[in-house]
């Protein structure tokens, strides 16, 4: 099974020649790896560049974007000029963040789903962060939810959902489609990832509203978006985040933002996101 693998980064010198050392020793060698250098200005293109003359497979890419860090626009941006190097024999595309440690049997692992059910549209394992000298689950790392940072898609999949969206809530509305054309989504919580820098940490002010926009571009409505954003806030512990989703939400709204889903989709969004709190409600 080829395992592609495109990793976007920016300022990662600290971190990505630790993922790359745990992707070139897995028991199941990827096929392709590309890194994207998206305007660092650190170290992260010579660390890369080491690895690739080493690893045939290893490539990398280098791109001058935005200086700011505003979640989904900008790293899809990234992958897709890493993605546009690849050719098309791939089994599985992954979209993976450059501050991850994965343990030696990760890919291999996930073979083996894909392998086994071919319905398997996506899978992962589960993220972990370092507190207080323990690597503890990620808060908000869920058993229904394949997080941003360590996305593999079989190929069929990929190309049905329409790729990845430029937009955040790109790695929301993926599994969303994937679901709507009937594709299976599995978390390996045997698959334990360490995940050096928090989701979240080098946001900007300027990303603050975006969430709810997110929201209102899948066609969640006001009721889900008002659930939603309080238990994402609840999770910060942080109100004002609810407040900003709200705001974000309406601005889209007022603003007609272009959707990310078609209204068919969409329909499927809501009647799904209201199974899933209503049958959390009856547990």
């Amino acid at each position: 099974m080829n395992f592609y693998i495109v990793i976007p980064a920016h300022n990662e010198a600290d971190a990505i020649g630790l993922t790359l050392y745990a992707l070139v020793n897995q028991t199941l060698k990827p096929k392709q790896i590309v890194v994207v250098n998206d305007n660092s200005t650190d170290t992260t293109e010579a660390v890369v560049d080491g690895y690739a003359q080493k690893h045939e497979f290893i490539s990398l890419v280098n791109i001058k974007s935005s200086d700011e860090h505003l979640p989904g626009t900008k790293i899809i941006n990234a992958f897709y000029k890493g993605f546009a190097t690849l050719d098309e024999d791939y089994d599985i595309i992954c979209k993976f963040d450059a501050d991850l440690i994965f343990p030696e049997n990760y890919l291999e692992e996930l073979a083996k789903h894909f392998n086994t059910n071919p319905k398997q549209g996506m899978a992962s394992g589960f993220c972990y962060i370092e507190k207080n000298g323990d690597w503890v689950l990620e808060n908000l790392t869920r058993k229904d939810h394949i997080r941003g940072a360590l996305k593999a898609y079989r190929k069929a999949c990929f190309l049905q959902i329409g790729k990845l969206k430029p937009s955040m809530g790109w790695d929301t509305v993926d599994e969303l489609l994937a679901k709507y054309y009937g594709w299976d989504i599995l978390t390996d919580t045997n698959l334990q990832v360490k995940h050096l820098k928090p989701t979240g940490v080098n946001y900007n002010e300027a990303s603050k509203y975006l969430q709810g926009e997110a929201m209102y571009k899948m066609r969640y409505g006001f009721i889900i978006t008002c659930i939603s954003a309080l238990k994402l806030a609840y999770k910060k512990r942080s109100f004002t985040l609810f407040k900003n989703y709200i705001a974000g939400y309406f601005k889209a709204k007022k603003e007609k933002v272009n959707f990310l889903v078609s209204e068919d989709e969409g329909k499927f969004i809501r009647s799904l996101r209201w199974k899933g709190m209503l049958g959390k409600l009856k547990v």
